[in-house]
């Protein structure tokens, strides 16, 4: 009757330890890497696919540049008449102005 009584006990431990594990936060899966975009060569359509930027966005942005030559630093986008700091901040790690050319001796 003791020995019934303690593996009833032991049984009621165990099913509270692993609903404890069952109920822990798991980690969240890490975030795929997203490709930048590269607002110095990408298209109006390609614009396009960053938040906040529709098709009146992403033609003044290539015509900036278009006019001022290539962007030298992503805050410059701010620069495009429309773009704010609201849409920079949620773009600023979805895009890139390209790797730039090393300078020379001569330069």
């Amino acid at each position: 009757m003791v020995a019934r009584k303690i593996a009833g006990l032991l049984v009621l431990v165990v099913v509270a330890l692993m609903a404890l594990s069952v109920a822990a936060p798991a980690e969240e899966p890490k975030a795929a890497a997203v490709e930048k975009i590269n607002i110095n060569t990408a298209s109006a359509e390609t614009l396009m696919q960053l938040p906040g930027i529709g098709q009146s966005y992403a033609k003044r942005i290539v015509e900036y540049r278009e006019a001022n030559g290539p962007f030298s630093n992503i805050e410059e986008l701010k620069n495009v008449k429309g773009i704010g700091d609201k849409t920079f901040e949620q773009n600023k790690e979805r895009i890139t102005v390209g790797d730039k050319p090393a300078k020379t001796a001569a330069q």
